[in-house]
């Protein structure tokens, strides 16, 4: 019976992770690397999401605190679905879609 105890949480550990292999699309490892490299930058203060200037900033207009919060904004929503995207192309085992939206979503984030 003690044996069980302390063989049933390792048996349920590799079947956790024999399953969660068994479902990873082409692009998993890819994304994966991308989200821990994008964790680990966290503490850089030259990483992050970064996006074209506008051609407002071109004219010689100040930027707002507003439309400073608002492009920030935007530029997160496009981030967070082109991941989302990515992902779910994964998931069904498309790479060639979950590659490109993979690759929409590195041009985002500087590392």
């Amino acid at each position: 019976m003690a044996t069980f105890r302390t063989t049933a949480p390792i048996i349920c550990a590799v079947l956790c992770l024999c399953a969660t292999a068994a479902q990873a699309g082409p692009c998993s490892e890819n994304i994966a690397q991308f989200e821990a490299a994008m964790r680990q930058s966290a503490g850089n203060p030259n990483a992050g999401l970064t996006a074209p200037q506008s051609v407002s900033a071109q004219l010689d207009r100040q930027p707002t605190p507003e439309s400073l919060k608002r492009a920030q904004e935007r530029l997160q929503a496009k981030f967070s679905a082109a991941m989302a995207r990515a992902k779910r192309l994964d998931a069904k085992g498309d790479r060639a879609g979950c590659s490109r939206a993979l690759s929409v979503a590195k041009r985002m984030y500087i590392l």
